[in-house]
């Protein structure tokens, strides 16, 4: 339990990057969010690279990765993947107000739902934490967007972290479905659905 609790901890940590958003003033603007991101993400792909093809096999590997993830992207990897498309999506007209909800439901909604059910021995998450994410993920979304778009958010977000689909042999981590799924389903809400 240890290190389950280790990664959720990691992950939450990636909240600092939508909320030095909105808590930084003029200091962090959203092209800082982006440029970030895609700092992170060369080094992340160098990692990953030098883990899969090189053998780089750092302690911190073994405690962080999951048994899939030994011959996989890591879902380190795919988390700032994740964030780095909702982040660059405001560049080809997705709302900021959408975004950040969106890499708030993987931060913070990811690794709550993890943690209640990572306990289950079964890989398939009981109904009453996929309610508990449902509900985190909506609330998360609330303050940014309409009603109806931050239901859309907490249902996408719900399914991509009930649903680990296996395309040509690799895992499509929830790191990486989470936020872009919930930021096209907010997205939908607001242009399609009549604001609540």
């Amino acid at each position: 339990m240890t290190d389950e609790v280790a990664r959720r901890l990691v992950h939450a940590t990636g909240a600092a990057v939508p909320l030095g958003y909105l808590l930084g003033g003029d200091l962090v603007s959203w092209r800082v969010v982006q440029l970030f991101l895609s700092v992170a993400l060369v080094v992340v792909v160098a990692l990953e690279f030098l883990r899969l093809s090189v053998g780089l096999d750092w302690a911190i590997y073994e405690r962080l990765t999951r048994e899939y993830e030994q011959d996989n992207p890591a879902g380190y990897a795919l988390y700032i993947v994740g964030m780095a498309v909702v982040a660059w999506a405001v560049a080809v007209g997705l709302p900021v107000a959408v975004a950040v909800p969106a890499m708030l439901m993987l931060a913070i909604g990811d690794p709550i739902s993890g943690l209640l059910g990572s306990t289950e021995a079964s890989s398939v998450k009981q109904l009453w934490v996929l309610l508990v994410m449902f509900g985190v993920c909506t609330l998360l979304a609330a303050p940014f967007v309409s009603t109806a778009a931050a239901v859309l958010g907490g249902v996408a977000a719900t399914f991509a972290d009930g649903v680990k689909p296996t395309i040509a042999g690799y895992v499509v981590d929830d790191n990486l479905s989470i936020p872009v799924f919930g930021a096209v389903a907010m997205w939908v809400g607001l242009v399609a659905v009549p604001t609540l």
